[in-house]
């Protein structure tokens, strides 16, 4: 039986090689993913909080942009899909966020037009006792 060893940087070598670089690349790949288990904690919280401001009433869109993607992270989450999941997460974290910001500005908006419309009725009474 005749051995037959290949010479450095033959055909045959090289894909060898090629072959193991992609198998320890994939297994690599693999293993760097791990799942997101901290975003989906951050981003739960975020929609909840969101939602507990009164989004649902005042994001409305807002909201329903972050319950979706979160769904949708849930679901990437059972599949595996982690890479998909950690984006999703992060994307509902970030709408619900904006959900809350827009919450708090129309709230800070309805207050200020309430002093001053508090502020225009005691100029008036003011102008009117001053005649």
């Amino acid at each position: 039986m005749k051995k037959t060893i290949s010479p450095p940087g033959s055909i045959h070598t090289l894909a060898s090689f090629g072959i193991v670089i992609a198998s320890a690349a994939l297994m690599i790949a693999c293993a760097s993913t791990p799942p997101p288990i901290v975003q989906m904690a951050v981003s739960r919280a975020a929609v909840s909080s969101a939602s507990r401001t009164g989004a649902n009433e005042l994001a409305p869109v807002l909201m329903k942009s972050a319950t979706d993607k979160m769904d949708a992270a849930e679901k990437a989450m059972t599949a595996e899909n982690y890479v998909l999941a950690q984006n999703l997460a992060e994307q509902a974290e970030v709408d619900a966020k904006l959900a809350s910001a827009t919450v708090r500005s129309v709230k800070a908006q309805k207050a200020a037009d309430t002093v001053q419309e508090d502020s225009r009725v005691l100029r008036k009474e003011i102008d009117r006792k001053t005649k």
